[in-house]
């Protein structure tokens, strides 16, 4: 685990020197994540072939080529604040949007099974509306993290994307014990149900909270 933590830490701190000098940017907040990320996975792969660790580290750098030119191209948005302002406004509006949908859904489907119970209709049935607030609230939780705001960079979209499977899924298994538990009134059968859903939204949950980097921006 300390060999990890080394490796990681060398990683994020040759990223950083690489772009030292260039202006902060939602654009270069993702590049550098993007480049850690691979640059992590590349070290790891060599090490398991047999390579020390500085040879290993030497290795995955030589492997991503000349970055000179990305370098450039960073520096350049980090100086040009009109194509900062565009590039943020488009993902704000987009992320907006998704907040907007889901929040909707989520409403759509509690509102549903409030309907269908005032109707008579038994709970299990009624609860199954609820598979929307299933879907509304993992739009909801990716539209939010992907969401660029003034003290915080958005959050890279496959990471925020593996957050909204993680929390479909823990709500997947409250629903399906909810209506299994009802139409059978069996509660082992609704606890089955739940951990084997519960369990596998939770890892998720824990390993993208034990793996993420800071997003706070400078001064911030």
């Amino acid at each position: 685990m300390k060999n990890r933590n080394n490796g990681s830490q060398k990683v994020q701190v040759y990223v950083d020197r690489l772009f030292v000098g260039v202006g902060d940017s939602q654009q270069l907040f993702d590049l550098k994540e993007e480049l850690t990320t691979n640059l992590s996975e590349k070290m790891s792969d060599y090490k398991n072939t047999g390579m020390k660790e500085e040879e290993a580290f030497k290795e995955a750098i030589r492997s991503l080529g000349d970055l000179s030119g990305l370098v450039s191209e960073m520096r350049e948005i980090g100086q040009d604040q009109a194509k900062q302002a565009v590039y943020s406004s488009m993902s704000s509006r987009v992320s907006d949007a998704g907040i907007v949908i889901g929040i909707l859904v989520i409403l759509f489907g509690l509102l549903t099974c409030a309907m269908l119970y005032s109707m008579g209709l038994s709970m299990d049935i009624s609860s199954s509306a609820l598979i929307f607030v299933v879907i509304g609230a993992p739009v909801v939780i990716y539209s939010v993290l992907t969401r660029e705001s003034k003290t915080k960079y958005a959050m890279n979209r496959v990471r925020a994307l593996l957050y909204g499977i993680a929390t479909g899924m823990i709500l997947f298994s409250m629903l399906v014990a909810t209506m299994s538990g009802f139409a059978t009134g069996e509660m082992f059968i609704a606890i089955s149900v739940f951990m084997v859903f519960f369990l596998i939204g939770i890892g998720i949950w824990l390993s993208l909270l034990f793996t993420g980097t800071g997003r706070r921006k400078k001064g911030a």
